[in-house]
């Protein structure tokens, strides 16, 4: 296949218009999606004037071609933006964004740390947290996404990494407002709002390393700080956006899980058989694969590279559609239908290849028995109004989700 040009690629793809601030598409993207597996699956996208990839073959093929990255390409590194010079230092050490070699050192560094000994060993935590906060629920009803699905999360990152649980609300509202320079619609003062965010979340990580590096104990940034392969060890700066990297990237995500769960669970009636220990484990999957909390996740093409019918530039940014690829026809019978008891199916709520999602692991373990904690304490918990999704895409979760306890 010959090489087109930028112009030509454009010219080449079937084009989409939809724009990601629609308040219908907020609430339903799922409809927006299905008119595009009626054709063609790789579109491109208008409104973020990239190509977009939406079938769950293409989408893994490119999360696992090394062709494709996530480092921005030397050619479009721009000059220095003084009023988000804290967030980008943040950005410039985090693992989402670094490739071989880099990238390897410091997964391999974070996972001497954050081990799967260290997640199983949080199950006490996430027991008594899930029922110190149903046990607050307001009696009668409430909006869950505070009272229960952003409160969880928060406090047992913050237990990982052995931060005082009254900086939770610190913790949240750095993330925040972090988080929103991904979101659509990014403003000057959400970017203003970010860098003073990422200032001060850094200055109160770097003085919380100190403590820990006179008095190490048995949490996350003790172990980080002792952590060492090949004789390296995280700098002050990476151990600092590795902290706030697990924060902002898992916890948003895990809210956005649980709210999207619970709205599933309750809108098809899910039968107690769902929450059981042998069942409890594909639920979280199915949810996953339904419902994710990112629909979008994007890469560079680092060369000239054929994915599907259509060859994309070298220097390209390509639009990966996680959300979409869960209901991808090809996937699994009836995508469009949540079966909690149905095989696990595979999906990429978490990523895949290089950047499969460290915190994988705590999110699922989160989940499960957050999920189980809650209906087991609250088998009546029924919606009192229609659920509202936040306009928040790429992200896909619940600002609303009105229950009566």
């Amino acid at each position: 296949m010959p090489l087109l040009s930028q112009a030509d690629l454009k010219a080449a793809m079937q084009r989409l218009i939809q724009s990601p601030l629609d308040p219908a598409f907020v609430q339903n993207p799922y409809a927006f999606y299905a008119e595009v597996f009626t054709g063609d699956t790789i579109r491109y996208w208008q409104d973020y004037d990239m190509p977009a990839i939406f079938d769950a073959a293409n989408v893994q093929a490119v999360l696992r071609n090394r062709r494709f990255g996530r480092a921005l390409p030397a050619d479009r590194i721009g000059p220095p933006r003084p009023h988000l010079a804290a967030f980008d230092a943040v950005e410039a050490v985090s693992m989402l964004d670094l490739e071989p070699p880099d990238h390897t050192r410091l997964r391999g560094l974070v996972l001497r740390a954050f081990t799967s000994r260290r997640i199983k060993a949080l199950a006490p935590d996430i027991h008594d947290i899930c029922d110190r906060l149903i046990a607050d629920l307001p009696k009668g009803g409430c909006n869950l996404i505070p009272a229960f699905c952003t409160a969880l999360p928060v406090r047992i990152i913050a237990r990982l990494l052995g931060v005082p649980a009254e900086r939770c609300g610190d913790l949240l509202r750095w993330s925040n407002a972090m988080v929103a320079m991904y979101q659509a619609g990014r403003t000057l003062e959400i970017e203003h709002a970010a860098n003073a965010a990422a200032s001060e979340f850094t200055a109160f990580l770097s003085d919380y390393i100190d403590i820990k590096r006179r008095a190490p104990q048995d949490d996350l940034i003790s172990h980080l700080l002792l952590a060492e392969e090949n004789g390296q060890k995280l700098t002050r700066q990476e151990l600092i956006g590795t902290c706030i990297l697990l924060l902002n990237a898992g916890h948003e995500a895990t809210v956005h899980t649980m709210g999207n769960a619970v709205k599933a669970l309750l809108e098809h009636q899910t039968p107690p058989q769902a929450f059981t220990d042998q069942n409890i484990a594909a639920t979280v999957e199915e949810v996953l694969r339904f419902d994710p909390p990112l629909h979008m996740f994007t890469r560079y093409s680092y060369e000239d590279t054929e994915i599907g019918d259509h060859t994309i530039r070298s220097g390209q940014q390509v639009a990966l559609m996680l959300g979409a690829a869960g209901r991808d026809p090809a996937l699994c019978k009836d995508p469009d239908v949540f079966d909690p008891f149905r095989a696990p199916v595979p999906h990429a709520a978490f990523g895949g290849g290089l950047h499969f999602c460290v915190g994988a692991p705590l999110a699922r373990l989160e989940l499960q028995i957050g999920l189980q904690r809650l209906f087991a304490a609250r088998p009546n918990l029924t919606l009192s109004s229609p659920p509202r999704f936040a306009n928040a895409y790429h992200f896909h979760g619940l600002e609303r989700l009105d229950v009566t306890t």
